[in-house]
């Protein structure tokens, strides 16, 4: 089967997109891979066979990058263009094991060398997430109600108006009663918080703001992308010695910024991978943070028969 690529942007593509572009296209090959197993009771499988797809998509990358979050050490890239730090990720939050996990994305970020804040294994950190528009009056050390007052008062609406988007754990139950006991809606989360914080950061996004734990891993790669959109987050880690808040700008700290992400399953910002009579299609975004930009790329992939 040989194959053919279509690819929509919308927008003209300057010289300087080009490594977003190469990264889109490994984003859209490791949630294509992962997306095979969705749904299929095999629950590592699918995370397996997008790293795989993510790694040997990243050798033929233009660039000289070294992973730092997702597979620390290994090498991304053939040794040419520019020198980078790269973290990567594919499912974002457990694929189920049984039925398709919304909110479920690959995705790349990538920044100079030593942007990227560098989490201890499996750390855990509470998050906050919003937009530029409630940036400067959030605070995640205060208590959930006088911050859903003050995103509000931003945005000029009322609490019972706001959206909070909450991954949907178990350790996370004591949260859903306070933000509904302060009168906001609760929208559960089913995958992973990445595509929850872009939702929220987005200005046309369907959450107003992302409340939660989960792994410091995953609130890195967030923050990247958020650096590309103007929003913030910021993560709390609290152990019993430490209390300490870091902010978007702690998390990357590098002036060029570029975040990928395919959909694998659907979520509230890409629709997932989808299989039709030959052909596959996938929908990406790709955040630049110099200059600031956003795209949204539907790829279609048709198989023909060998002539």
């Amino acid at each position: 089967m040989s194959t053919q690529e279509w690819t929509t942007t919308g927008i003209s593509v300057a010289p300087g997109d080009t490594l977003a572009l190469e990264l889109v296209r490994v984003t859209e090959a490791a949630a294509i891979a992962a997306g095979r197993w969705v749904g299929r009771g095999e629950r590592d499988n699918g995370r397996i066979a997008g790293t795989a797809a993510m790694r040997e998509h990243l050798a033929s990358v233009r660039m000289r990058g070294v992973v730092v979050i997702g597979d620390a050490g290994m090498e991304a890239g053939f040794g040419e263009g520019p020198v980078c730090d790269v973290c990567i990720t594919v499912g974002d939050g457990a694929l189920s094991a049984a039925r398709d996990v919304p909110n479920s994305l690959s995705a790349i970020a990538v920044a100079e060398r030593g942007a990227f804040y560098e989490p201890s294994p499996g750390a855990v950190m509470d998050k906050l997430a919003v937009g530029s528009d409630c940036a400067d009056v959030v605070d995640i050390t205060r208590p959930v109600a006088d911050n859903l007052w003050a995103i509000a008062a931003a945005k000029g609406v009322r609490v019972p108006d706001l959206v909070v988007a909450v991954p949907n754990r178990p350790r996370h139950a004591a949260l859903v009663r306070e933000l509904r006991d302060a009168g906001a809606r609760i929208h559960l989360l089913e995958g992973g918080d990445i595509a929850g914080a872009i939702a929220a950061a987005r200005d046309d996004g369907p959450v107003d703001v992302l409340l939660g734990s989960g792994g410091a891993a995953g609130g890195v790669v967030a923050a990247a992308a958020l650096s590309c959109i103007g929003g913030a987050l910021q993560m709390r880690l609290r152990t019993d010695d430490v209390d300490k808040v870091l902010h978007t700008g702690d998390l990357v700290r590098g002036e060029n910024i570029l975040f990928c992400a395919t959909g694998v399953t659907g979520s509230e910002s890409l629709h997932g991978v989808r299989h039709h009579s030959g052909r596959t299609t996938t929908q990406s975004i790709v955040l630049c943070s110099n200059p600031r930009t956003a795209r949204t790329i539907a790829s279609e992939r048709r198989l023909f028969p060998p002539d």
